[in-house]
């Protein structure tokens, strides 16, 4: 595909209803969303109470399903993050959420710092691990070379100024630090099955639409090299039922659960897993 050429027309089914497109940038194989919200009608596309990430509701199928998928993922994360903890080791988690993997990070020994721009998780997250999230303007006053691991878990969709803000992560960084990114992945079965209703393109909150190749590209512009990556299966499972939901008003859980088994089997071969964490390590 050539830069700027549609890759697919969408709306937002979350919030607004208006119309979107996916245009392809060739020279990072990557998706864009467009036209991109601007920073001050950003924020109207996130429902303060609803956006799952931002409270610890408990009120349908799928709130009790993402905390428990949450639960099991955290546990994952640490143990993928355990080799890259030194003594009095520092974590920085971008879009900290409620506070779930931070407090959980902290109890684990890790000297915590949290990024969230929405107020009501911020303080939710505070009251796991009090005096460490802080708001976005903080971001660009942390001191630089000072992290060992910075963690993004399905963030980097949402930064508005990616390159900009990569940037300042790669600054952030202690040398031969990682940045620990989990985004979806485009190129899965479970993406192309769905097309415009794959619930993970979720526009415009997403802004940007990762492939592997595009990790790689994005992050070597900044002497970020990519070192490793690991599936979250579960993901299929839950963005097949949340995309069926879109698609057809019903779960249809069996045929979630297929789709979600299919795109991790086919992944097998392919590696196109529905979402994959990346492990980068800084080579400045």
């Amino acid at each position: 595909m050539k830069t700027n050429q549609i890759y697919l027309k969408l709306k937002d089914h979350a919030v607004s209803g208006e119309a979107f497109e996916l245009r392809y940038d060739d020279s990072r194989a990557l998706l864009y969303t467009h036209p991109k919200p601007t920073a001050s009608t950003l924020s109207n596309y996130y429902p303060e109470t609803n956006y799952i990430s931002h409270t610890n509701q408990r009120r349908s199928l799928f709130d009790v399903l993402y905390h428990v998928v949450r639960y099991v993922s955290v546990k994952r994360k640490l143990r993928l993050l355990k080799p890259f903890q030194p003594k009095q080791a520092a974590l920085l988690d971008v879009g900290a959420g409620t506070g779930f993997f931070l407090r959980a990070a902290k109890n684990k020994g890790w000297t915590v710092t949290g990024i969230e721009p929405n107020s009501a998780a911020r303080n939710l997250a505070n009251s796991k691990a009090p005096n460490t999230v802080f708001d976005s303007d903080a971001f660009g006053q942390l001191p630089l070379n000072s992290f060992d691991v910075i963690t993004l878990w399905h963030v980097l969709e949402h930064l508005p100024n990616l390159d900009e803000d990569i940037e300042t992560l790669q600054k952030l960084l202690k040398p031969n630090g990682r940045i620990v990114v989990a985004v979806p992945n485009f190129k899965s079965f479970d993406a192309l099955y769905f097309k415009d209703y794959w619930a993970a393109y979720d526009v415009p909150r997403h802004l940007w639409h990762f492939s592997q190749q595009s990790i790689s590209k994005v992050f070597s512009e900044v002497h970020i090299k990519l070192e490793s990556t690991h599936p979250l299966q579960m993901d299929a499972y839950y963005v097949s039922l949340l995309s069926n939901k879109l698609k057809t008003g019903s779960h249809r859980l069996l045929n979630s659960l297929w789709i979600g088994f299919l795109s991790n089997f086919k992944a097998l071969k392919s590696g196109e897993y529905s979402s994959l964490i990346y492990v980068l390590k800084n080579k400045n």
